[in-house]
């Protein structure tokens, strides 16, 4: 039902931000039997082991599965599709609890949909689609018809979709469930999620640490298996943040090949710097999957925008025959240098990269990753951020302090003229075709590196995008993995896993490289492992514009050499 408590009736933003919680409230309630209620008193800094703890045997046997498990299962009908989406509905409604990830369950919409499934599979004996019965959630402002789209801003409570965005309503041909709905923050633009409507949204592996954004209510929610499939937004790190900071996999891929068609968000149009979708998940072979799935109903046809390039499954991820994969790796960018619990994984990853027979590593050398942020920075709001300012003043709700860094303290911000915004396509278009040219110089097949200056950060303190902005400049997809290490607990130094790794701590008289390193030293100063004690190290990998699938490829490769999991 549509918001009646909404800042055009007449209420005020505390108001209407309440009524938004109590809806939200009311959805986690009306799925019987009712989800568990935790002592808020009892909940831990690290609540990942909770829902294992907490839920029925088989309610922790299917939340665990992934995708890939769960798909053959649903289409023998081993299980129903009622029975795993009220799984993932209990294990989402406690993750509400933990992370504050949740806008809002759709249990009724889902058990409708779970039947029709089921008697399908019944009558006919064959399954929907490629995911008939997966449960998949989705990021807030992915409209869906008939619900509130507020993309995170008090003052647009009351808008109602009219119809399913395109990507779900290839989705739904496909078979999937959908289930719940979560959190993003206001403006759309943090590398957290955060607004007035909700609050912040933290860490599964320490509340203290932010779960990322802006898809980050899919990470949090992904990250304690309340989800093991949903789908996120990225135009400066939006999927990789989040998937970085909750230890899952976040894939953005190259813009214009996912149909981005059916969203809520400001600056509609604008096309200076292009956003893109993609999956978070527990598993490379689900993310495969999506992808597979949604580019196998040709969304160019219907969303002409789109580059008409179907699933390529032949490509290779090496150049050449027989060649081994040639992997450039970014210790740092130059501008900022990581945090030691990323640096000590990059290493140890790299350090068995070196002992493949399949892969050669060489040193990448960054080209100029301050002025990529410069100029991206100078594209992402060229109306000055006028229309971004307007929908938050006009519930008057309070300026989130990543809003108020990102719009106001960005040096970068400007309103542009015609002539200054062509300067500014110029200037993107050389340096994309600068980095062209160093790529064919170095001859690599894919890029190693951080996915941000640190490990999951605390609250209101996401201020560098270095790390995956220069990736949406240069629409080069992108695809985060976990490592599986986690900073250590209670030790000296700097720890990830069980090896010690006080060698990459920060010299005494370390020397900034630049302000923004300055501000990253300093937090790693401030807090120290402990600080972030238990945050997952997650790495990222990037590859050419429009290679999409060799780079999935080529992770798949990697993550064999390196000995990590595909699973998380």
């Amino acid at each position: 039902m549509p918001a009646t408590i909404t800042t055009a009736s007449g209420a005020t933003w505390e108001e209407v931000a309440a009524d938004r919680q109590r809806h939200r409230d009311i959805s986690l309630a009306s799925f019987k039997p009712s989800p568990l209620n935790l002592p808020t008193g009892s909940i831990p800094v690290d609540t990942s082991a909770i829902p294992r703890s907490v839920l029925a045997a088989q309610d922790v046997e299917i939340t665990e599965k992934n995708v890939e498990d769960l798909v053959p299962m649903l289409a023998s009908g081993q299980w129903s599709a009622k029975t795993v989406v009220q799984a993932f509905m209990r294990r989402a409604a406690l993750a509400q609890q933990l992370a504050n990830c949740v806008t809002e369950l759709l249990p009724e919409q889902a058990l409708k949909r779970a039947a029709e499934l089921d008697d399908h599979l019944a009558a006919t004996g064959k399954p929907i689609g490629p995911l008939h019965g997966v449960p998949i959630s989705v990021k807030e402002h992915i409209m869906m018809k008939g619900l509130d789209s507020n993309a995170g801003f008090v003052g647009w409570v009351g808008r109602v979709a009219e119809e399913d965005a395109h990507i779900l309503q290839i989705l739904w041909a496909a078979g999937a469930v959908f289930y719940v709905r979560t959190t993003q923050p206001q403006t759309l633009m943090h590398l957290e999620t955060s607004n007035n409507l909700y609050g912040a949204t933290v860490n599964p592996y320490n509340t203290t640490l932010t779960a990322g954004g802006s898809s980050g209510g899919e990470g949090a929610l992904v990250g304690l298996r309340g989800s093991v499939l949903g789908i996120g937004t990225d135009i400066g790190g939006s999927i990789r943040s989040p998937a970085a900071n909750n230890g899952v996999f976040g894939f953005k891929p190259t813009a214009l090949r996912l149909p981005v068609g059916g969203w809520a968000l400001t600056m509609a149009g604008a096309d200076h710097i292009l956003p893109t979708i993609g999956p978070l998940c527990t598993s490379l072979e689900g993310v495969l999957l999506f992808v597979r799935t949604i580019l196998h109903a040709s969304p160019w046809l219907k969303e002409p925008s789109l580059i008409p390039i179907p699933w390529k499954d032949e490509v290779k991820p090496r150049a050449g025959n027989g060649a081994k994969l040639r992997v450039g790796v970014i210790w740092d960018d130059g501008v900022v240098r990581p945090h030691p619990p990323v640096a000590a994984a990059l290493s140890q990853v790299v350090e068995k990269l070196r002992g493949s027979d399949e892969i050669e590593v060489v040193d990448w050398q960054c080209y100029k990753h301050d002025l990529a942020w410069e100029i991206i920075a100078k594209l992402y709001f060229c109306d000055g951020g006028a229309e971004e300012k307007a929908a938050v003043n006009a519930s008057g709700e309070p300026f989130r302090p990543l809003s108020k860094w990102i719009l106001e303290e960005n040096p970068h911000v400007r309103e542009h003229t015609i002539p200054t915004l062509w300067k500014a396509h110029q200037e993107r278009d050389a340096y994309r075709a600068s980095y062209a040219a160093l790529w064919n110089e170095q001859g690599v097949d894919v890029i190693l590196c951080p996915v941000g200056p640190g490990v999951a950060p605390k609250l209101d303190t996401s201020r560098y995008w270095g790390y995956t902005a220069q990736w949406n400049l240069l629409n080069y997809p992108a695809i985060v993995f976990p490592t599986g290490a986690k900073v250590g607990r209670d030790t000296p130094g700097v720890r990830v896993g069980a090896e010690d790794l006080g060698t990459h701590e920060y010299p005494a008289d370390y020397k900034p490289l630049s302000e923004a390193d300055a501000y990253n030293y300093g937090l790693w100063k401030d807090n120290g492992v402990q600080g972030y004690d238990g945050a997952p190290v997650s790495l990222q990998l990037v590859g050419r514009m429009y290679e999409d699938e060799k780079l999935l490829r080529a992770l798949d490769v990697l993550l064999d050499a390196a000995g990590l999991a595909k699973t998380c």
